[in-house]
């Protein structure tokens, strides 16, 4: 008997920094992020003969699946409809999220029974931060612990509920790429010596400011922490993404943002997404205007509302009337 379809919607993480890229403790690198609410990869896979995708145009999704029934040893293959992908090299973790989801709906299909760790390691994501593994395992505002000689997957060391109250203002630039792949792994190859006074200073700032912030829903004290902490590391990468920022106009807008008193801002990851933390939805749209306003001139930039998600990917396998309504919902 055929075995029941498989839904996947694996949410987007916002990626804040690293903590220590000198990795004199014997760990490196370490990630501090937080799983998105409405930004997602959702997928429907069934069980078939060959490998057949639709609604994959790029042909990301056929690539992942093809890696995965080869590494796996898998005969057969499954099709996959693609719903909804979360933008590609936009700081979203969209290509870990689209591994875990194309892996989890594959391993559902053929009782593998593989965990998001095994899937991550098969299709070789997660080399330098845990942040999007656990956003699909179990959401909220994450640390892992960096990277071990021994460790395929950094390990999550920390999740906490996000305040749900508190917004993200994204900044967004349609016409830039966040750096990925080769050049991605060549750059990190070459980048200048790590101070371990700098790591010693985020660690400090990620264990005694920001993460007790988020614990006691203080957005000050959070919003400093962050600041502080993507100024050194924005600055660290500097040279290899052309300024503090990829996009010049995420920039300009961060820089209007800051000039309005509000502090908690930063890029995700390598960008171009930047981003500025509120405490509330109406102090989100009164900043979403005021940048509308303020940006109107500039037809590449895009501001949108974001929730923070305190629970990790939905994965359902039956009929396919009930994952269509889920689906839906």
């Amino acid at each position: 008997m055929d075995s029941l379809p498989v839904y996947v919607e694996a949410p987007a993480r916002l990626h804040l920094g690293f903590l220590d890229l000198e990795g004199s403790l014997g760990r490196r690198f370490g990630s501090l992020g937080l799983t998105l609410d409405g930004i997602a990869t959702r997928i429907i896979a069934r069980r078939q003969d060959h490998i057949d995708v639709l609604g994959d145009p790029a042909g990301r999704v056929h690539d992942v699946a093809k890696r995965f029934f080869a590494a796996r040893q898998l005969s057969g293959g499954c099709q996959i409809e693609v719903l909804e992908q979360i933008p590609a090299h936009s700081g979203l973790g969209s290509g870990t999220q689209l591994a875990l989801a194309v892996g989890t709906a594959i391993s559902r299909l053929y009782s593998l029974d593989c965990t998001p760790s095994d899937i991550a390691e098969t299709l070789g994501r997660g080399a330098r931060s845990g942040v999007g593994i656990g956003a699909f395992q179990q959401g909220g505002f994450l640390l892992d612990a960096g990277k071990s000689a021994h460790d395929l997957v950094p390990p999550v060391v920390s999740r906490l509920v996000f305040p749900p109250a508190w917004r993200m203002v994204f900044i967004i630039d349609s016409t830039q790429k966040g750096m990925h792949g080769n050049d991605e792994s060549e750059l990190f190859s070459t980048l200048p010596a790590f101070s371990p006074e700098s790591a010693a200073h985020l660690c400090h700032l990620v264990l005694m400011q920001i993460l007790p912030a988020v614990s006691e829903q203080n957005l000050e004290m959070f919003s400093q922490g962050v600041s502080r902490l993507q100024r050194c590391i924005g600055d660290y990468f500097a040279s290899a993404q052309g300024g503090r920022y990829t996009s010049r106009s995420v920039g300009e807008a961060i820089e209007y943002i800051e000039s309005l008193g509000i502090e908690g801002v930063g890029q995700s990851s390598w960008g171009p997404l930047g981003f500025a933390f509120v405490g509330s939805e109406i102090q989100g749209h009164t900043l979403l205007r005021d940048l509308q306003t303020r940006f109107a001139g500039n037809e590449d930039l895009r501001f949108r509302i974001v929730s923070g998600k305190n629970s990790g990917a939905v994965i359902l396998q039956q009929d396919i009337a009930s994952i269509s309504e889920a689906a839906e919902s």
